[in-house]
Parts: C-alpha cells; sequence; structure tokens
C-alpha cells in the first residue's frame, strides 16, 4: 500500500495547481470517485500524505475506497463553478460507487424570466417554464436569492404569479401589495405602468444580466466609500456585500454548455398515450431507449445509450460505450456494433426489452438498427430515428416519414430522448478527447 501511495504522489506532482475535477481509479480503470478543486495537486494530494488520518477526517468509506485505488486522473474547467457544474453532471452521469452526493436529480438553480407573458415576472427557480429567458445554472444559490433582492430594488419587476393581462380593465381597482410601496415593484397588477415601460425595464434587466455591470458597481463603490469616509461602517459593509453579489452574478452556467436534462422534462401525463396513437404501437409506450454516436474525426468514437421511463430520465439505466469493431468513421456500422452489444443479453433473455428505440439520425441510421436486429435474430421493438436538421420521424416498416407540428408533445419527447441521447455521447467524447479519463 505504501507504495503504491508513493506512486500515486508521484503522479499528482504534475497535477496542475488550477481548478478543476479529479478522478479516483481502480487497477481496471473504473471511476471510484470524483471530486472538485480550487487547487488539484493539493487537494488531490491531500489523500495520499503519509501522516494523513483519513478515516477520522473523511470516514470510513473514503477509507474503503484509498485501498481500491490505483490511480488519480483529472480534467482542468475554466474556473470553480465550472468545476462544480460538471461534477454535479458528471456524478450522475458515471455514478461512481463512492460519491454520495449529487446522485439524485438534485438541480442547480436559474434566474428565469418569462418574457411571453404580457408582463414578464422574475423568478428563483429549479424548474423553469418552457419559452422563459433563462440565466444560469448558478452554483451557488444564497448569492442568487440575495442578488434577486439587490436587482428588484433597481428594476422594480415583479415576482408574484398573477396571470395579470393588459386587457384587463378590472386591474385599475387592484391593490398592489407592499412590494409597490416600498418601490421595489411597478405594480403591473394594479395597472400603475404601462406595458411599454414594464417591457422596458426587463429589458434594461436582460441587458444588465449580459453586461459587465460597471455602471451600477461603480456606484455602489461610491457609495461604499462614501459611507466609510463618514465612517458608517454598517452601511459600507453593506455596500461592500451588495457589490460582491453582483459580481457573483458571473458565477454562473451556461444553458446551452451545462444543461440540467432533469430540469427540461416534458409533462409525460397525456405525452405517451399520444406518441402510441401517432406511431400506432400496439402496446402502451413506457420505456424508450435513444442511442446516438459521437466522434471528431474517427478518433475516440463512442456509443451512448440513454433510458426513459414514464416520460422520464431514468439515469440507472445510461450506457456508455467505446467503439470496438469499427475503424474510421462509419456511424451506421458503430451504431449497429452498441445494437449489438445492448440488445444480445435481451435476446438470451437476460434483460428487459424496451417499448421503443430512438436512434439519433435519418433513414440510414434506421436501416442499421433493423440490420442489428436481423443479426440477432429476433424481432425488433418499436424503431424511430428522428433526424436533426429536419426533425423528420421514421418508422421501421413505414414508407412515409412523419412530420409533426413543432408544438406536438409526442415530437418534444421525442425530441427531448434524442438531444438527452446526443448530449451524454458528447460529454463522454469531451472527456475522452481530452483525458481519457472514465474507463469502459
Amino acid at each position: 500500500m505504501a507504495d503504491k501511495f508513493e506512486q500515486i504522489r508521484q503522479l499528482i506532482r504534475a497535477f496542475p495547481t488550477g481548478p478543476g475535477l479529479y478522478f479516483m481509479k481502480d487497477s481496471k480503470g473504473t471511476v471510484l470517485y470524483i471530486g472538485k478543486a480550487k487547487n488539484l495537486r493539493s487537494r488531490a494530494a491531500s489523500y495520499f500524505q503519509p501522516s494523513a488520518d483519513i478515516e477520522s477526517s473523511r470516514g470510513p468509506r473514503i477509507t474503503e475506497m484509498l485501498a481500491k485505488v490505483d490511480t488519480v486522473d483529472f480534467v482542468e474547467t475554466k474556473n470553480e463553478v465550472d468545476a462544480v457544474l460538471q461534477e454535479a453532471r458528471l456524478i450522475k452521469d458515471v455514478r461512481p460507487p463512492y460519491n454520495a452526493d449529487l446522485t439524485d436529480d438534485k438541480t442547480f438553480p436559474y434566474l428565469e424570466i418569462t418574457v411571453r407573458d404580457e408582463f414578464p415576472g422574475v423568478y428563483l427557480t429549479r424548474k423553469p417554464r418552457t419559452n422563459s429567458r433563462l440565466f444560469g445554472p448558478f452554483a451557488n444559490v444564497g448569492d442568487l436569492r440575495g442578488a434577486m433582492v439587490i436587482l428588484q430594488k433597481i428594476f422594480k419587476f415583479r415576482t408574484c404569479r398573477l396571470d395579470i393581462s393588459a386587457s384587463d380593465d378590472k386591474r385599475r381597482f387592484f391593490r398592489p401589495c407592499i412590494l409597490y410601496s416600498i418601490k421595489q415593484c411597478t405594480a403591473p397588477c394594479a395597472d400603475r405602468i404601462s406595458r411599454a415601460d414594464y417591457k422596458k425595464s426587463i429589458n434594461d434587466l436582460i441587458k444588465f444580466l449580459n453586461s459587465k455591470r460597471t455602471t451600477v458597481l461603480r456606484q455602489l463603490q461610491k457609495q461604499m466609500a462614501e459611507s466609510a469616509k463618514a465612517r458608517d461602517y454598517e452601511k459600507a459593509a453593506m455596500y461592500r456585500d451588495r457589490i460582491r453579489i453582483i459580481e457573483n452574478l458571473d458565477k454562473r452556467g451556461s444553458v446551452s454548455e451545462d444543461v440540467q436534462p432533469e430540469v427540461f422534462a416534458v409533462e409525460p401525463t397525456d405525452t405517451l398515450v399520444k406518441l402510441q396513437k401517432i406511431l400506432d404501437a400496439p402496446n402502451p409506450v413506457r420505456i424508450i431507449e435513444g442511442f446516438d454516436i459521437a466522434h471528431i474525426a474517427g478518433a475516440e468514437t463512442v456509443g451512448s445509450l440513454v433510458r426513459f421511463i414514464d416520460g422520464r430520465p431514468f439515469k440507472a439505466g445510461y450506457r456508455r460505450y467505446k467503439i470496438k469493431t469499427v475503424s474510421g468513421i462509419d456511424d451506421y456500422a458503430c451504431l449497429k456494433e452498441v445494437l449489438l452489444r445492448r440488445f444480445r443479453h435481451a435476446a438470451a433473455g437476460e434483460e428487459l426489452w424496451p417499448d421503443l428505440v430512438l436512434i439519433d439520425g435519418g433513414i440510414g441510421q434506421l436501416h442499421a438498427a433493423e440490420d442489428a436486429f436481423k443479426e440477432l435474430n429476433v424481432k425488433a421493438p418499436l424503431l424511430v430515428s428522428l433526424a436533426k436538421r429536419e426533425e423528420i420521424i421514421y418508422i421501421a416498416g413505414k414508407a412515409e416519414p412523419l412530420k409533426l407540428p413543432a408544438t406536438n408533445p409526442a415530437k418534444k419527447l421525442l425530441q427531448y430522448v434524442r438531444d438527452e441521447a446526443h448530449r451524454f455521447a458528447q460529454h463522454y467524447h469531451h472527456i475522452l478527447r481530452h483525458r481519457k479519463t472514465i474507463g469502459d
């Protein structure tokens, strides 16, 4: 054990000193634990110091894990916030056995502006509505709450959930809440502001969130300096805290890059019934498996499997595949390999079959999937492919593809599964390309 730890310490000495993620791996390359660090070298080394009492400081489970660790790897991140968000996503995707936290569907908060409403509201939410303007996800919910208070004092937006219509004449008789009295809301509920003026304040808020916010910060810094000069240290401290909170608005991820798929689930109540009808499926569609292939110029090709049950992602059923039998760029052959590996056990009666298999691609990918089931000599489940550009649904055995409107809930569910399979494949591929971190 001492010799092994010394080898690991030698390896860690070459780690960078910036933020990132570290990966504890066993002799087979399987990830046992994922952690984040402000200083990768210092944090990773702290597990393997000869004088460290790991059982007292970090508990018996970590001690048990370290006995299995054969090597440690890392991925650098742009900053600490990026490390927090990537850690959460990877733990949910990889599900290392020694990560007790973040394996559930807990999500990070967003700042949501309901721009489609006549009088948009601004909310802190973990379950944003569709067609809203989103900022985040944010790594620190406390900072976001503090920022909401300050922003409301500046832009006076509403945070209530009232359904407000500009054509409702009765609004002028409505009594606004206390936020109007303390000048933290312009009270569109009581017709105290026109729709045009309210929209301008919302647009100003969006510009502020997208900008460097130098004007507001400069004003706060001036107020802090004046309060300190007048020896009003309590007020100076208040301005100092506001400056910190406003600056921390930059400590957020990107809606597209740091996607939280469990946040954006469609409502499955009636969707699955409509999907069964649209696809002319003989049985209810409860289990959907989505597949995708990812590569860059044929290098490090990988496949992904995502599983949805009753319209919701079932993370324990996600799988990833390194392509083993195909060289070069051949998406059809890669897809066939992944499907053969996935369904060989199901064909032998060792695993359950899904009700629907969804392929990311067009008619060519669908034919490759059909070939895989022919080779297995089994009757295939319902096979469907969905191409990204045209968003056309191809169904095995049907001569004509389906073209559904963008608002169709069944189509949205298929797009959700397809996009999640693509994200999962790309995420794994990104890791392989940069550090070859996660084992088979």
